[in-house]
């Protein structure tokens, strides 16, 4: 049970902390700042807690939605290849710079914690001098706005071992409480009957990521035949922009939706997964116990690969390459494993003790810390 934070350890200017998260763009950079803003507030209820984001990126929706102001700045994508984007850079984050630090003054800040991408970048040249910053890093490769604030941040926090930044100190991913405490079991007849799934047929989760993942869209659905004959019921998050026609077979149904509004319900309803291993997807994935099969995404610096290895080599989950899922390597690989209670179980169990499940106050304390000072 967590134990609030004595009303007397204030932030440095003597009142009550205000916390700025920046994590926008991505759930995967979103949920961890939501996940600690829910922390703070339950060791600090008298703290005040702001997001940054950008207009066009999922927090404009999330944000609000979980009770949080959220502040607009500009965004400061990194071109990846050399262009005309990249010769305009230095005006972009100037810009971005001099409105995010009008931000943190306006609201007060005492500390502000980054969790990468775009919108942390300029939220940390905007504090460097002027407010403590906490670096939070997801990936065991740490990208380019994370390595810059890294080195003139107060904290840096790491969710594996290994990950390069200077002053790491490992405290897992923050999740939400909703994940950390869910019990399966209990919810799973609620579960499927809120998403019309089979009230006794073994069942896939599927989904890739907030947008979904046109590779494993195709994939799965093309061995819609394959999990009907096997008895098999399927709820599948295909993506809010793109669509998904499965064909109908006899047997569990197979449901397909644009996003998955209540994931906790998502897992209690599953008995397994086939997902992309972004770093907050296999902290959740591990952390319910969800037999997993994870498909990388195909793009980047492959730490999608190396957020997977730890479940895959625990015996919790499989990992086959983007490039290599098709109908029949579900139908061969993914199919055998739902259709096997017994396997599930075992998989399941192997998922005990992967992660950290109390990052969330973890972090939040190392920010509290980092606002009194």
């Amino acid at each position: 049970m967590s134990k609030p934070v004595k009303g007397s350890e204030r932030s440095a200017t003597g009142r009550a902390p205000v916390v700025v998260v920046a994590g926008g763009g991505t759930a995967g950079h979103i949920e961890p700042a939501l996940a600690l803003a829910d922390a703070v507030r339950r060791l600090r209820p008298d703290a005040e807690v702001v997001a940054l984001g950008t207009e066009r990126g999922l927090e404009t929706k999330l944000v609000p939605e979980r009770g949080y102001r959220l502040e607009l700045i500009p965004p400061v994508p990194m071109p990846r290849k050399p262009s005309a984007e990249l010769l305009r850079l230095p005006l972009k984050v100037r810009d971005s710079v001099r409105r995010t630090r009008a931000v943190l003054d306006r609201v007060q800040a005492d500390v502000v914690v980054g969790f990468g991408g775009y919108v942390a970048l300029p939220a940390y040249l905007a504090a460097r001098g002027r407010t403590p910053i906490v670096v939070h890093e997801a990936n065991k490769s740490a990208g380019l706005a994370n390595k810059v604030g890294a080195r003139f941040a107060a904290r840096v926090a790491v969710a594996v071992p290994g990950t390069p930044l200077p002053k790491a100190e490992v405290v897992g991913i923050p999740l939400r409480r909703s994940i950390t405490t869910l019990d399966r079991q209990a919810l799973r007849a609620e579960a499927r009957k809120h998403f019309d799934l089979d009230p006794d047929a073994q069942t896939l989760l599927v989904f890739g990521g907030s947008q979904g993942a046109q590779s494993i869209n195709t994939a799965v659905s093309g061995a819609a035949k394959e999990l009907a004959d096997a008895g098999v019921g399927v709820l599948h998050a295909h993506g809010p922009s793109k669509t998904l026609v499965v064909q109908e077979f006899p047997g569990p149904a197979y449901v397909p939706v644009p996003y998955l509004e209540r994931m906790d319900l998502a897992y209690a309803a599953a008995d397994a997964v086939v997902c992309r291993s972004g770093a907050m997807t296999v902290a959740e994935v591990s952390s319910v116990g969800l037999p997993a099969v994870f498909v990388p995404l195909p793009h980047g610096n492959g730490e999608q690969a190396s957020n997977a290895q730890p479940a895959v080599d625990a015996g919790a989950a499989l990992l086959v390459p983007d490039a290599e899922l098709t109908a029949q390597k579900v139908a061969e690989l993914v199919v055998p494993l739902v259709a096997d209670p017994e396997r599930v179980a075992r998989m399941s169990s192997a998922a005990v003790g992967l992660g950290h499940r109390e990052a969330d106050e973890a972090l939040a304390r190392i920010v509290l810390e980092a606002a009194r000072g």
